[in-house]
């Protein structure tokens, strides 16, 4: 799934018609423009696997996945409910809706979300199928 999300936003880095990832993607008709990464960025792995918990710091979920539309982060699926990934669902929410920091004494990144554990559960459920099914 890393592997996945990093070619995704290389992919989006490019530009142009080259984003499309339909059966009709073409090959980029221009060379790669180059950048840096800011210092308060969050790269990817960062982000899958981390534990999202709420205003009282009680664990509310998990970022399973991240949402990139038009070469822009439009949104992170969470996984929620579960034990074990037996009755886990996913919701996908706005980043928006999710505060990210890193705490440099801890050495590791936090996620926090204004939402209890019960009202994520109640959230419609996102669900990989068609285009988003995990093969």
């Amino acid at each position: 799934m890393r592997r996945l999300a990093l070619v995704l936003a290389a992919l989006t880095a490019l530009g142009g018609p080259a984003q499309a990832l339909d059966g009709d993607q073409k090959t980029p008709t221009r060379g790669p423009e180059f950048t840096g990464v800011p210092k308060d960025a969050v790269l990817s792995y960062n982000l899958i696997g981390l534990n999202v918990v709420d205003g009282q710091q009680n664990s509310v979920g998990e970022i399973k996945d991240i949402v990139i539309e038009n070469g822009k982060l439009a949104g992170y699926i969470l996984s929620v409910g579960g034990f074990l990934g037996v009755g886990e669902r996913y919701v996908a929410v706005k980043p928006e809706s999710v505060a990210l920091g890193y705490d440099a004494d801890g050495k590791k990144w936090k996620a926090i979300i204004g939402a209890s554990k019960d009202q994520l559960k109640a959230a419609p459920e996102f669900k990989y199928e068609g285009k988003f099914n995990r093969t």
